[in-house]
């Protein structure tokens, strides 16, 4: 049986990376200044942040169209057997059921759809499993199983620098944000039951990092071995400094650096930081 990977942009997995496991990258798009455009295809992380800097009106993402999984799940269906499509949580985007109904429309390839509850790049560490798994003969069953294994020790906290991004795109109260504001609040997110919660509110940016790295050593003397990731929002060398000062501590965490890109970054907002990681 031949497997093909698929997920969608806000993995954010890297070009090269995509390219060495054959990963296939459905785009989300953001719309701003009244063009859409289409996530890591034509435009970059850096270019969306500079034209919110610039003070227009807030960008408006988009979810693939069902006929874009179809017609790439036939394409595919030609040379594989079966697929396995990874994607953001269902609970803040309806990518995951169109991906789903695409795999119910197409009748010469099976396809699997996994939920992966999260976004950014620790949805892109499921992709990168399931795709190196692929590689090396595994079928798509084994494969689920295996993410579903990785999702019961996978954890993700995030903090936003500014809430009216969350609070502008309805994902926090008005009241919320008013308050949060007035106090210097940063709250640290994360996803419950697909969709996302406050976890705790901090009263500064150090703290909170600091909250999550001590999260992040709970489940570092767990395991023998953690892969973890931490991701900016144009932030990059803060999130190298902050790599190097935590790494040190956890020789047992194997980390990388990714980024919030333009779809989610239009809803958190730049300066945004987050911590995800799961067993090895």
């Amino acid at each position: 049986m031949r497997t093909a990977v698929v997920t969608d942009s806000t993995a954010y997995v890297p070009v090269e990376l995509r390219e060495m496991y054959d990963i296939r990258m459905v785009p989300l798009c953001v719309i701003m200044n009244g063009k859409t455009y289409e996530e890591e295809v034509d435009l970059t992380t850096d270019e969306f942040y500079g034209e919110v800097r610039k003070g227009n009106d807030l960008p408006k993402t988009s979810q693939p169209a069902v006929g874009t999984f179809a017609t790439l799940f036939e394409e595919l269906g030609e040379e594989y057997d079966e697929v396995v499509t990874i994607h953001l949580s269902s609970g803040i985007s309806g990518t995951y059921a169109g991906a789903v109904q695409a795999g119910e429309m197409v009748d010469n390839v099976k396809v699997y759809a996994f939920d992966s509850e999260i976004a950014c790049m620790v949805q892109g560490m499921f992709v990168i499993e399931a795709a190196a798994m692929a590689k090396n003969g595994a079928g798509a069953e084994a494969i689920m199983t295996r993410l579903n294994e990785l999702k019961e020790t996978t954890r993700a906290y995030f903090m936003v620098d500014n809430l009216s991004h969350l609070q502008r795109g309805g994902r926090l109260s008005n009241a919320q944000a008013i308050i949060g504001s007035l106090l210097q609040v940063k709250p640290l997110l994360h996803f419950v039951d697909t969709q996302i919660e406050p976890f705790e509110k901090i009263r500064t940016r150090k703290k909170a990092m600091k909250r999550i790295v001590d999260l992040l050593k709970e489940d570092a003397q767990k395991y023998e071995e953690v892969q973890a990731v931490i991701i900016h929002a144009n932030r990059e060398e803060e999130a190298v400094a902050w790599k190097n000062e935590i790494s040190s501590e956890l020789p047992n965490v194997t980390f990388r650096i990714s980024h919030f890109g333009p779809v989610i970054g239009t809803h958190l907002g730049e300066g945004s930081m987050g911590l995800g990681w799961m067993k090895k």
